[in-house]
C-alpha cells in the first residue's frame, strides 16, 4: 500500500483569498494541481487585489496584462502564459498549455489569447473602475511636467510618441501599500508537489513587459525530489539570478527551506541593479517542511494543513 502524505499548502501574502478553498480540495483527497489552480483562480477573481487577475493595475498605457504559470513536481511539466489581455484567469490557461499543448510550455500575447479563445474561455474587462482610478491618479502625477504625445493618436513612425511613452514608464511608481505577485505551493496526499504563480506584473510597466512569474526557474520551480520554490516582487532580479531554481538547488544541497530561500535572495541581492526593489520567496518540500525569506520586516506567508480551521500566517526570515 502506498504511503499517504500529509496535505499542506502555503502561499505568499494575500493568498489567503484562495487557500481555504484549495485546502478543501486537498482535504477531500483531491490533487495538488486542482488545489493550486482553484486557489489562484479565487485570488485572480478578488477585486480587492490590484496585482492579479481582474482589477489588476494596468501598464503605462492603461491596459491590464496578466502572467501565470504552473509546474508539477513529479514530471516537471510546466505551462505558462504572459502578457494576456481580457482573460481573467491566466492560471487556468497556463494549466491548459501544460496539458493540451505539451509540445510547448509558454504562450504570450495574441497567441495565448487565441489559444484561450479556442478553448472557450470567456473574456472580461480587466480594468475595473477602481484600478483605472489608481492608474489615472498615477498618470496625473507622473505627467505633471506635461509629456506631449502621450494623449495623441499614435501613427507609424511617431518617434515622439514612443519616447514619451518610455519617459512615462520611468516616472510612474508602484502603487503604495502591499503589492506583488501571488504564488501557491501545494502537497497532496499522493505526494505530488505543485507550484503556481499569477500576477498582473509590475504596476504601470512598459507594455509587453514579462517578469519572472511565467518563467520556469525564475519565479516558479518544482522538483518532487527536492522541493518547490516561488518568488514575488522584483521579477527582473529573479529572472537574472534564476531564483526559484536556486531555491530548489539549495534544497538539493541539504539546506532547510527557510535557509534555501534566504541564500537564494542573497545571491540575487549581489547583482547590480539600479532599480532594486523587494524580492521574496517561499519553499515547500515533499516531507512537509516549509519556509520563506524576505528583505522587509513584517513579511509573512500563509499556511494551511488538513487540520487547520483557518489560514495561519508565518513569519519569513528577514535578511
Amino acid at each position: 500500500m502506498a504511503a499517504r502524505f500529509n496535505p499542506i499548502i502555503i502561499g505568499s501574502e494575500r493568498s489567503e483569498a484562495g487557500i481555504p478553498a484549495a485546502m478543501e480540495i486537498l482535504r477531500a483527497g483531491g490533487s495538488a494541481l486542482d488545489a493550486v489552480e482553484r486557489g489562484l483562480r479565487l485570488c485572480e477573481d478578488n477585486l480587492n487585489d490590484h496585482y492579479v487577475g481582474t482589477g489588476g493595475l494596468p501598464n503605462a498605457r492603461g491596459v491590464v496584462e496578466l502572467d501565470a504559470s504552473i509546474m508539477v513536481g513529479s514530471t516537471r511539466a510546466f505551462g505558462a502564459v504572459a502578457a494576456v489581455k481580457n482573460y481573467p484567469n491566466p492560471i487556468s490557461i497556463a494549466r491548459k498549455v501544460m496539458e493540451q499543448l505539451p509540445q510547448h510550455s509558454l504562450l504570450v500575447g495574441e497567441g495565448a489569447e487565441a489559444f484561450a479563445e479556442y478553448l472557450g474561455f470567456t473574456t472580461v474587462e480587466l480594468l475595473t473602475p477602481e484600478s483605472k482610478k489608481l492608474w489615472l491618479k498615477q498618470l496625473e502625477t507622473a505627467n505633471s511636467e506635461s509629456i506631449e504625445g502621450e494623449n495623441t493618436r499614435a501613427t507609424s513612425g511617431d518617434e515622439r510618441y514612443r519616447l514619451a511613452s518610455l519617459e512615462l514608464v520611468k516616472r510612474m511608481a508602484p502603487h503604495t501599500g502591499p503589492w506583488g505577485t501571488i504564488n501557491i505551493i501545494a502537497l497532496d496526499q499522493f505526494g505530488e508537489l505543485v507550484c503556481g504563480v499569477s500576477t498582473s506584473g509590475y504596476p504601470y510597466k512598459h507594455p509587453g513587459r514579462v517578469g519572472d512569474s511565467a518563467i520556469a526557474g525564475a519565479g516558479n520551480y518544482s522538483d518532487i525530489r527536492y522541493g518547490a520554490g516561488a518568488c514575488t516582487g522584483r521579477g527582473e532580479l529573479a529572472l537574472r539570478s534564476g531564483t526559484a531554481r536556486t531555491i530548489v538547488e539549495n534544497l538539493r544541497a541539504g539546506q532547510d527551506p527557510e535557509t534555501a530561500c534566504a541564500n537564494a535572495l542573497l545571491e540575487a541581492r549581489a547583482l547590480p541593479d539600479d532599480f532594486r526593489a523587494e524580492l521574496r520567496c517561499l519553499s515547500l518540500t515533499q516531507d512537509g517542511r516549509h519556509g520563506g525569506a524576505a528583505g522587509m520586516e513584517g513579511s509573512t506567508y500563509t499556511l494551511m494543513t488538513e487540520h487547520s480551521t483557518a489560514p495561519e500566517f508565518r513569519p519569513r526570515r528577514i535578511l
